[in-house]
């Protein structure tokens, strides 16, 4: 009897199991790895995946060209020099108090404020050219 109870749980163990790794896959969930490391027993579980959702709102050709002919008067870069909406800042040289003044030629430029927080967040020439113009939405509505 005991042998068709352990088979039994056995069974009934495996018909769970697939049931909760069918419902996780519908849930979004994965199934945890499992390890017994000598114990006579095991527990499982499943972990929530996390979701990214990026959304991007890319900034305007003109912007990005007004964003990128800033930041080569501000670097004083070469009028031929390769800035684009990649660039990043720290690439093209510039140091913290180079990315302050590039902030502030970009107020200037679109009238608009740029927080502190704001302007730490910004990393290249695409990433300012999406706050410009998230900046300048903003003030319309």
């Amino acid at each position: 009897m005991a042998a068709t109870t352990g088979a039994a749980s056995s069974i009934s163990l495996r018909s769970r199991l697939h049931q909760n790794l069918a419902l996780s896959r519908v849930n979004g969930l994965k199934p945890v790895s499992l390890s017994g490391n000598g114990r006579s027993s095991l527990s499982f579980g499943l972990q929530q995946r996390s979701v990214r959702l990026q959304i991007c709102c890319a900034a305007k050709p003109e912007t990005v060209d007004k964003v990128c002919q800033i930041v080569r008067k501000q670097l004083a870069l070469p009028d031929d020099s390769a800035v684009s909406g990649e660039s990043k800042f720290s690439a093209l040289g510039a140091d913290s108090l180079d990315t302050v003044e590039i902030v502030m030629g970009l107020e200037e430029e679109f009238g608009i404020s740029v927080e502190e927080e704001s302007a730490q967040s910004i990393a290249t020439v695409q990433d300012a050219a999406d706050l410009i113009e998230k900046l300048i939405e903003k003030t319309k509505a």
